[in-house]
């Protein structure tokens, strides 16, 4: 028997029966999941090695190690997801670290493991439970991703923000994606709420977009505008809805910045960023709302401050961010996310209805 890995397309042989990808991944996907697989000497004799995969098999392992999802692929997962939920969500959820009890309020869930979704990536991180749940919040039909995918896994951008399109093809017109962040801005105390109404892509500035590559005018044009990315009808609704839960002096309205992760920022970066105007920064969102506008979904952002960022050189090791100071926060102020979060999906509902 002789092991082998399958890589990318443009792999090639390295004389020992395995087979290594050019994009230094050793043969593995870009989805993480191991492509060892077992291949058998042709009992012909003729030298040739014979894999066991099947068709799907195979497909499947091409789509993983692709950087891109062609509108095909991402039409079947969201066939996948409507077909097995009965349901065609309009509203989709994206939970930020800590944040996934916003998808356990959600009532009648189906629940599917990503690792059990076809052709779907699987999420790494602590705090990202990876899966997605499809039901009814407030009277409106929402699906909700626990766990997203992150630059620093590895994932390239368009592999990060793909769950959105899928969810453009399961009917979603409105997109909610929270974060955990750190607060820049001096006025910010943990446990703040920053709705985010602009934002600054630092990887965009590295030439780093989720669409690159070839445009498909079936999602959107191959040159879209940002200027009004971020609802303003659903940014005053959820200030009012901060006043009616009583917590207007912990609402804020900032810009947010995603930078690539995982190592957190320097004192220096977070001068600078400061200087540019921005409020927040963490590791996520940023593509995903790029590509939700993209295919014209209406976006309504908020960050989660866990964190005051250190903008003074300290040696006091308290200064220091650090991934379980973040998911302490989110559990304390999972409460009031969750009850933010409901209300405004209660008043599109009600308008819409």
């Amino acid at each position: 028997m002789t092991g082998y890995k399958v890589a990318n397309g443009n792999g090639h042989s390295n004389g020992n029966g395995s087979t290594k990808g050019t994009n230094g991944t050793n043969g593995h996907s870009n989805g993480h999941k191991s492509a060892d697989y077992t291949a058998q000497e042709n009992p012909t004799g003729n030298g040739k090695i014979q894999c066991e995969l099947t068709h799907e098999e195979l497909r499947a392992l091409r789509v993983l190690n692709e950087d891109t999802y062609p509108y095909e692929v991402i039409e079947e997962i969201a066939d996948f997801i409507t077909k097995g939920s009965g349901m065609r969500p309009k509203i989709g959820i994206i939970c930020g670290s800590g944040l996934g009890s916003l998808a356990d309020i959600i009532q009648d869930p189906k629940i599917f493991e990503y690792e059990k979704i076809p052709n779907f990536p699987v999420s790494t991180v602590e705090g990202h439970a990876g899966r997605l749940v499809v039901g009814t919040l407030e009277g409106a039909t929402v699906m909700a991703m626990q766990g997203r995918f992150h630059f620093y896994e590895g994932y390239p951008l368009a592999k990060c923000s793909m769950p959105v399109r899928v969810m453009k093809l399961c009917g979603v017109e409105y997109l909610f994606a929270t974060n955990a962040a750190g607060g820049i801005n001096p006025r910010f105390a943990v446990g703040d709420i920053m709705l985010m109404h602009d934002h600054v892509n630092m990887l965009g500035f590295a030439g780093n977009s989720p669409l690159q590559g070839p445009n498909d005018p079936r999602f959107g044009p191959r040159f879209p505008a940002l200027v009004n990315s971020y609802n303003k009808d659903l940014i005053n609704k959820a200030i009012e809805i901060g006043k009616a839960m009583g917590i207007e002096s912990n609402i804020h309205v900032g810009v947010y910045s995603c930078l690539g992760g995982p190592n957190y920022e320097t004192i220096a970066e977070l001068k600078a960023l400061r200087m540019m105007g921005v409020d927040a920064v963490g590791m996520s969102t940023v593509h995903e709302v790029i590509t939700a506008r993209h295919c014209d979904m209406k976006v309504f952002a908020f960050s989660l401050i866990t964190n005051k960022c250190a903008t003074e050189y300290s040696d006091k090791k308290d200064d220091e961010a650090n991934h379980d100071e973040v998911m302490a926060v989110a559990k304390n102020r999972q409460k009031a996310c969750c009850e933010l979060v409901s209300r405004l999906i209660r008043e599109i509902h009600m308008a819409s209805a």
